[in-house]
């Protein structure tokens, strides 16, 4: 089927107390892991660019490899989403290239701000009079600490989402999903040691505020809730590419448990790229480690990829909840 946007994946997984996967791709090797993983386990997926990967790739590779990815499997839902738009220039450009779907990040920002910019790429990109196709979007309220691409916010200045600004934000802007922050974070090293408390000899970071969720879901029932910063870090990988001439020390990530409780309540889509990144330099790192020998890109490059359809499988049937849903 054609590339869709995310309205009707996210009309499902509320109803169905699931959430979908946006797995941010850079690569080749990447787009064929999610979507080989999704296609074997028949469940929705979102394929999302930020606007790092926009300038490493190039958007035109980036928008025929989801495309072909789609021609591979005609049967998948694939939605392809800009991740943390900084303007209403960037989402513009997204959406006139064939993105399916854009988010507009202007939470850093004041909160009229936010809602004027907001509204503005909200109008571009539902005129279907216009464009021809309804592009969904979506926003954020409240900052999250932590580095990934070009987004980075110190720790201690990051901010929750105030309930009290949602059904104002969303009537006036007119966006299809928001991006709240409840604790989760950007990157490998999602919180200092000094903030986790040592659990069974593992460091456990203090837990997702659930009750901001709720309230945000009470205050907008039916409407799609978005976590950013999702990623677990596995440690299996973290100590595979320690063993291999890495330096991650003390990364750690979101427990799974909290974010499959966060997805059957109102969160309908979860963001998860640091995990991806992990497992695919794990892969690389391990190969030249037992093939000192090895120089042939497709030999490296695969175990990478293998990793990276693992990690994917294991969200879609463990953390989304989202297998057999497509």
């Amino acid at each position: 089927m054609p590339l869709v946007n995310t309205k009707e994946m996210f009309e499902k997984a509320y109803k169905g107390g699931y959430a979908v996967g946006a797995f941010n791709v850079n690569n080749m090797e990447i787009v064929q892991g999610i979507t080989e993983a999704a296609a074997e386990l028949k469940s929705p997926v979102i394929l999302q660019a930020s606007k790092g990967a926009r300038k490493y790739a190039n958007s035109s590779y980036l928008i025929h490899m989801v495309k072909a990815a789609s021609e591979n499997f005609p049967e998948l839902p694939i939605a392809l989403h800009l991740d943390h738009g900084d303007s209403f220039e960037l989402c513009k450009a997204c959406i006139d290239d064939g993105f399916t779907s854009v988010m507009i990040d202007y939470s850093g920002h004041p909160y009229e701000e936010n809602v004027a910019v907001t509204k503005q790429v909200c109008d571009y990109a539902h005129d279907v009079k216009a464009r021809g196709r309804y592009i969904t979007v979506e926003a954020e309220l409240g900052t999250l600490a932590g580095v990934e691409d070009e987004v980075a916010v110190e720790f201690g200045k990051s901010s929750y989402t105030d309930p009290n600004q949602v059904e104002d934000f969303v009537k006036r802007t007119g966006v299809d999903s928001l991006a709240i922050a409840i604790g989760t974070s950007h990157g490998a090293y999602k919180f200092k040691p000094e903030q986790c408390t040592l659990v069974n000899g593992v460091l456990t970071p203090p837990p997702l505020r659930l009750d901001i969720l709720d309230e945000v879901s009470k205050r907008l029932p039916g409407f799609p809730i978005v976590l950013h910063g999702s990623s677990s870090v596995p440690q299996e990988y973290v100590k595979i590419i320690n063993e291999n001439g890495g330096a991650l020390p003390n990364a750690i990530g979101i427990p799974e448990n909290e974010l499959r409780e966060a997805s059957k309540r109102a969160v309908c889509k979860i963001n998860i790229d640091s995990d991806l990144r992990l497992g695919l330099t794990a892969g690389i790192r391990q190969h030249f480690a037992e093939h000192p020998d090895h120089f042939d890109p497709r030999q490296y490059i695969a175990d990478g990829r293998a990793n990276v359809k693992a990690i994917v499988a294991h969200k879609i049937k463990e953390v989304l909840g989202s297998e057999n849903k497509a």
